[in-house]
């Protein structure tokens, strides 16, 4: 689903919020608005995975779900089998022609209440650890208010998991204070055995849940 030119899904959800007086009690109920997951998808064949992704995390009561693509990623599902708002690299510029016009990056990080980057592969990892942001979905990244939670899903060939750079970005990304999602060891879509494949889609989404139940109360069912 593409994004509609110059809005965000439920942009208003980030405006100030204005309670209702305790002396007014006609006033109406407010309405509890729904929890905001983003979710950033990078160019690993695990990527094929985002359909399914996105329709498991629809299932959860109270979430709505937007996605950030990188171009690469692109290259391993079809848009209209993501049935949520996506957003991508020609959405940065294309919304921006002003001074006055909104800067997507710092809107879907004002929008969303926890990013997902699932698969987080190797050149985004690289990126994430030494600060780059050269596309949308690092610059969400960068931008990031850390006080929300970041869950990460690392995918890549088993040699570049064994590369020692990549433990050393791992840590950099933790000590940023986001959160690892594992990978397993599998037959990979190469023919390589070993760790290096993302974690599986209902591994990921008990781990949303569970960070949700944390911050904001969620029942877990």
């Amino acid at each position: 689903m593409e994004p509609s030119p110059g809005r965000l899904p439920e942009l208003e959800a980030t405006r100030p919020h204005m309670e209702p007086k305790a002396a007014c009690p006609a006033a109406a109920p407010l309405v509890e608005r729904k929890f905001h997951v983003l979710v950033g998808v990078t160019g690993s064949v695990a990527a094929l995975k985002l359909p399914l992704l996105v329709s498991k995390l629809l299932d959860i009561p109270g979430l709505e779900v937007a996605v950030v693509t990188t171009e690469r990623a692109k290259h391993f599902y079809s848009p209209q089998d993501v049935p949520v708002t996506l957003y991508s690299d020609a959405d940065e510029w294309e919304m921006w022609k002003c001074r006055s016009d909104p800067v997507l990056h710092i809107d879907l990080r004002r929008w969303a209440d926890l990013l997902l980057v699932a698969p987080l592969d190797a050149n985004t990892l690289g990126k994430v650890a030494s600060g780059i942001c050269d596309n949308l979905l690092t610059c969400v990244i960068r931008a990031w208010d850390r006080s929300k939670p970041l869950l990460f899903c690392p995918a890549m060939n088993t040699a570049m998991w064994e590369h020692p750079i990549t433990a050393q970005q791992l840590h950099q990304l933790k000590a940023f204070g986001y959160v690892e999602i594992p990978c397993v060891a599998k037959k990979l879509v190469c023919g390589d055995k070993g760790l290096g494949a993302m974690a599986e889609v209902g591994t990921i989404v008990d781990k949303v849940k569970e960070v949700l139940f944390q911050h904001s109360g969620f029942q877990q069912s």
